[in-house]
C-alpha cells in the first residue's frame, strides 16, 4: 500500500508540470500557423472591419502571454474555450470524440494482450523448437510493421479486395448494434494492436522462460503436481510482473496510434478532431484534444502501476 501511494503521489506531482508543458508547447506551435482565424470563421468575403472585430472579440489581438493565461484560467474552471464561427464549446466536442478513441485504444489493447499471452506462453513452453522459431518470426514482423501501413494493407485486402469488413462509414453504438460496431472497429483495432503485441510477445516469452527455470517449478512438478497447474497458477502470475510494467509504456503508443488510425478509417474520434483543429487553425480545439489525451495517458499509467503493485507479491508486503 505504501508503494502504491508513493507511485500515485509521484504521478500526481508530475501532472501539473506536464499539463503546463503540453499546453504551452501546443499554444506556441499554433502561433506559427498562417491561417487567419477570422477569415476561417467569417469567410474570404468578410470585410476588414469584421475581421478586426472578430479578433478583438475573441482575444486574438491580446498579447501572447495573456492569451495563454486566459486559456489556463478557463481550463481550471472546466472551460476549454470555443471554436469555429458557431462558437461551439471545445469540451462538448471532446466529450463526443474521446469515448471513441478510448474504445479503439481498449480494443487494440485487448488484441495486443491476448496475442502476447498466447504466443508468448507458447514460445516459452516450446522454447528453441519450431514453434518458438515461428513465433519469433511473427513477433519480429509485427514489431517492424507500422500500424498505419498495416491499416492501408487491411483496407486494400479485406475491404477493397474481398469486401469482408467496412473501413469507413458510420459507427453504430455498441449498445444498439454490437455486430455492426465490432465489424466497424475490427480493422482499426487489429492494425493498432498488432505492433504492440509483437513487442510484448518477446517480453512475455522471456519472463516465462525465467520463471520456468526456477527451482520451485521443478520441485512442484517433481512432487506430482501437473505441469499445467503449476504454469497456470504460479508461473504465469509471477511472469506477468515484467509485461505489466512494459505495458504501461505501450499505452502511450496505443493512444497516439489510435489518433492516426482514426484518420485512416474515418472514425469520429480525437484524431479527426485534432486534424480539423490543425487544418482550420483552431488552437483551443488542438489544445483541448492534446491535453485530454495527455491526461488520459497519465491516468492509465497510474492504473497500470496499481496492477503492477497488486500482481507483485514483494511490493504488496511492503
Amino acid at each position: 500500500m505504501i508503494a502504491l501511494l508513493r507511485l500515485t503521489g509521484r504521478r500526481l506531482l508530475q501532472l501539473p508540470v506536464m499539463v503546463l508543458g503540453i499546453t504551452l508547447l501546443v499554444f506556441v506551435i499554433m502561433q506559427f500557423s498562417k491561417i487567419d482565424p477570422a477569415i476561417n470563421a467569417l469567410g474570404e468575403g468578410a470585410s476588414v472591419q469584421a475581421r478586426e472585430a472578430y479578433r478583438a472579440a475573441h482575444g486574438y489581438d491580446d498579447p501572447l502571454l495573456l492569451r495563454y493565461w486566459n486559456f489556463l484560467v478557463g481550463m481550471v474552471q472546466g472551460d476549454l474555450g470555443t471554436f469555429s464561427a458557431r462558437q461551439q464549446p471545445v469540451i462538448d466536442e471532446v466529450a463526443r470524440a474521446f469515448p471513441i478513441t478510448l474504445q479503439l485504444t481498449f480494443l487494440g489493447l485487448i488484441i495486443a494482450v491476448l496475442g502476447a499471452l498466447v504466443f508468448g506462453v507458447l514460445a516459452a513452453l516450446y522454447r528453441d523448437r519450431w514453434v518458438d522459431q515461428v513465433i519469433r518470426v511473427i513477433s519480429i514482423a509485427a514489431v517492424a510493421t507500422p500500424s498505419f501501413w498495416l491499416a492501408v494493407l487491411l483496407i486494400q485486402s479485406l475491404t477493397l479486395g474481398m469486401d469482408l469488413l467496412p473501413a469507413s462509414g458510420p459507427l453504430p453504438a455498441f449498445t444498439e448494434d454490437l455486430g455492426g460496431y465490432l465489424a466497424r472497429m475490427a480493422l482499426p483495432a487489429f492494425a493498432l494492436g498488432v505492433p504492440v503485441a509483437g513487442s510484448l510477445i518477446r517480453v512475455v516469452r522471456t519472463a516465462m522462460v525465467e520463471e520456468l527455470d526456477r527451482d520451485y517449478v521443478r520441485t512442484a512438478v517433481g512432487a506430482g503436481i501437473p505441469r499445467s497447474v503449476v504454469v497456470g497458477r504460479n508461473v504465469l502470475r509471477n511472469a506477468l510482473i515484467t509485461p505489466i510494467t512494459v505495458l504501461g509504456l505501450r499505452v502511450g503508443y496505443l493512444i497516439g496510434g489510435a489518433i492516426v488510425i482514426e484518420i485512416i478509417f474515418a472514425l469520429p474520434g480525437m484524431g479527426t478532431l485534432i486534424l480539423n483543429g490543425v487544418t482550420n487553425n483552431e488552437p483551443n480545439l488542438v489544445q483541448g484534444v492534446t491535453l485530454t489525451v495527455a491526461l488520459a495517458f497519465v491516468v492509465i499509467n497510474i492504473v497500470v502501476d496499481l496492477l503492477y503493485v497488486l500482481v507483485n507479491p514483494r511490493i504488496r508486503t511492503v
